[in-house]
């Protein structure tokens, strides 16, 4: 936490989810002064725990909501070409049987107006026969199956899109923090005029003075809101479940209907794993705690199983269960699958500008939104950052994996049997990613503790051995980053009772 004291910035960005650290990117190539905190990894939240999805928002057409969905398709083509390292184009299968509440018509009427408003941004959609439909998807249930429907979306890999942004942000000046608490607001009078924070490592303090502060902590902005609100945000849980993708049969990425509560829900490809997701309900239970519970996991294995009999889905082929809170900007109807995914910007009576809502494939021009407010705060013109046409970086990390590899044999040795992870990942996602413990590196800089049962516990010392050079970590503190890995994964994959 050095070169912070004296220096008073234009920005201070608290929170590095795929918001903030979009907000300090959008800043600093705007040429504002920007220091951004983030209390533990990047992506450390929700935007780590998504469907890994970049989607246009079809299943909005459902509840009218075209802005949104207009937005998201422009968002998509933009994320496309700014990052085709890390976002990919996906084909979706969506089957349609027999009484379904999205039946032939209503699907076919929904991908003409998709289709029309992606205006030649996306590959046209076709419809199938249900011959077609299961020439696809093989695995599908054929009882009652009378066709389907082929649309194009995109898939990412979400923590190290909220990293690239991180990433690129500090190569253009911004000063970027993780592991670091922000715990007090400072205020000159009644205005906000920066933050306090603590090192999570090594415990020091600094003042970081700004003269504009945006909360981009989502579900847990309440900790820093001047006005005091009764209550944290409550957000909606959404929960996936990961299970071995031969055990599911799907070849590509299915659109289905739960028959069990009508909800759009997906089974997605995702190496040798299939994800399903996902759950929408309210909750206020911590963020930082929030996982599965057995009724969740259940849910998603009877959909699922409706779908792929053939599988007959337990419990016990769940690899991994996982959850995130979606901070969504109204929190009053009963169903948040009702609410819609709009973003909302709020300036505080301290100056603050807190913002919730939004989605991961919206995240730029939500951004963009968010600066135009900065510099209206900062008295000055609004100047628009070219974050759509410069690409992010990381292009390069296959090439400087092989490198590594290359220059030590050592380093191209599979962590775990079967998966794609080597030490030469660690190693990049230390020195060029900012990942500065084991869950950096083993949930967000590779997703190893997704697929695996033991979620990394077993090659974490071997990890903690390969990173400690570079992160000047002694023996004693190889032990509290391999205890610390072991408490984040019984947190986040741990699947409750209730």
């Amino acid at each position: 936490m050095t070169g912070l004291s004296g220096e008073k910035f234009d920005l201070l960005v608290i929170g590095g989810g795929i918001t903030g650290c979009g907000v300090a990117r959008d800043a600093a190539m705007r040429g504002l002064s920007v220091a951004l905190v983030e209390r533990d990894d990047f992506a450390s939240g929700t935007s780590g725990r998504s469907s890994r999805l970049i989607h246009g928002g079809i299943r909005y057409l459902e509840q009218g909501q075209l802005h949104l969905v207009h937005e998201s398709i422009r968002e998509r083509q933009t994320l496309l070409r700014i990052a085709p390292h890390l976002v990919k184009p996906l084909a979706f299968t969506w089957p349609i049987y027999r009484g379904a509440r999205v039946g032939k018509v209503k699907l076919s009427a929904g991908l003409l107006v998709y289709q029309l408003m992606a205006v030649g941004r996306s590959r046209k959609h076709s419809t199938l026969n249900a011959a077609e439909t299961l020439e696809r998807e093989p695995s599908l249930k054929s009882a009652g199956l009378t066709g389907g429907a082929v649309y194009y979306d995109a898939c990412t890999d979400d923590a190290r899109l909220t990293v690239a942004n991180a990433v690129a942000a500090r190569e253009l000046g911004a000063t970027v923090m993780s592991h670091t608490r922000v715990t007090e607001i400072i205020r000159d009078g009644s205005k906000a005029a920066g933050a306090l924070a603590r090192s999570q490592h090594s415990g020091e303090s600094r003042e970081i003075r700004a003269r504009v502060v945006v909360n981009a902590t989502g579900v847990w902005q309440n900790a820093f809101d001047s006005d005091e609100r009764a209550r944290r945000l409550r957000g909606s849980k959404g929960v996936h479940i990961g299970v071995l993708r031969e055990r599911v049969g799907n070849r590509e990425a299915l659109t289905l209907i739960s028959p069990v509560d009508g909800r759009v829900m997906f089974c997605l490809p995702a190496g040798q794993q299939a994800i399903i997701g996902t759950t929408d309900t309210w909750t206020d239970e911590p963020p930082e705690t929030v996982h599965a519970s057995a009724s969740d996991v259940d849910y998603l294995l009877r959909s699922a199983n409706a779908y792929f009999p053939r599988a007959q889905l337990t419990p016990d082929d769940v690899v991994s269960a996982w959850a995130g809170i979606r901070p969504l900007a109204s929190t009053q109807a009963a169903n948040p699958s009702a609410v819609s995914r709009e973003h909302s910007i709020v300036t505080d009576s301290s100056g603050v500008i807190n913002v919730t809502g939004g989605k991961l494939t919206t995240y730029r021009s939500m951004a963009a939104e968010i600066v135009d407010r900065v510099q209206e705060a900062l008295g000055r013109e609004k100047k628009a950052a070219p974050t759509d046409s410069v690409e992010l970086p990381g292009a390069d990390r296959p090439k400087e994996i092989a490198r590594l590899q290359h220059e030590d044999p050592a380093l191209s040795k599979p962590l775990v049997e079967g998966l794609p992870y080597t030490g030469a990942h660690l190693v990049y996602g230390v020195s060029k990613e900012m990942a500065q413990d084991l869950s950096d590196l083993l949930i967000r800089r590779t997703h190893l503790a997704f697929e695996t049962r033991d979620h990394g516990k077993s090659v974490a010392p071997r990890s903690a051995d390969i990173v400690a050079p570079l992160l000047g970590w002694n023996d004693q503190m190889k032990r509290a980053r391999i205890r610390e890995f072991e408490e984040d994964v019984a947190h986040m994959f741990a699947i409750s009772k209730a």
